[in-house]
C-alpha cells in the first residue's frame, strides 16, 4: 500500500511540474519581437521587458541617457491588440512628460522624440485597460 501511495504521489508531482503555464508573462519574447519593428533608419539601442507581474505592478520604469541632437524611437509589442493597453510615457530629467503613446484616447505602437537636451530620461510603462499587463519594447536612435 505504501508503494502505491508513493508511486501515485511521485506521478502527481511529475504531472504538476510539467503543466504549461500559459498565463505567465514572457516579456523577453515581446521585447525581441519589437527590435525588427523599429522604423527604417533607426538603430537598435536597448530592449525593455514590460511585466506587470499579473497586476502586482501599476507601472514599470527604466532610465536611459539621451543625447542632444539625436532622435529616439520607442515602440511597443504586446499580445492581442497592438499595445494591449500598455502606454509608454517619456519623461525628461526634471520628470516633465515629453512624449506618450496615448493620444486623445488612442493607443499608438511607437513614439519618436527629437532630443533637445542631453540627460537622463525616464521611460515609464503603465497599463490602461491592459488584459495581460505583459509586453516588450525597443529603443532605437538615429542622428
Amino acid at each position: 500500500m505504501k508503494k502505491v501511495l508513493f508511486i501515485l504521489t511521485f506521478i502527481s508531482l511529475i504531472s504538476v511540474g510539467t503543466i504549461d503555464l500559459n498565463g505567465q508573462c514572457n516579456p523577453d519574447n515581446f521585447a525581441n519581437a519589437c527590435i525588427p519593428k523599429l522604423a527604417s533608419g533607426f538603430n537598435f539601442l536597448k530592449s525593455y521587458k514590460v511585466d506587470g507581474e499579473g497586476g502586482a505592478k501599476d507601472k514599470v520604469e527604466y532610465s536611459y541617457v539621451f543625447t542632444k541632437g539625436t532622435q529616439y524611437m520607442i515602440n511597443l509589442c504586446a499580445n492581442g491588440a497592438a499595445t494591449d493597453g500598455i502606454v509608454v510615457t517619456l519623461f525628461d530629467s526634471g520628470r516633465n512628460k515629453v512624449a506618450t503613446s496615448k493620444i486623445n484616447g488612442q493607443f499608438i505602437t511607437a513614439i519618436a522624440y527629437p532630443c533637445n537636451a542631453t540627460g537622463i530620461y525616464y521611460i515609464q510603462y503603465t497599463f490602461d485597460g491592459s488584459a495581460g499587463k505583459c509586453g516588450g519594447s525597443a529603443l532605437g536612435f538615429k542622428r
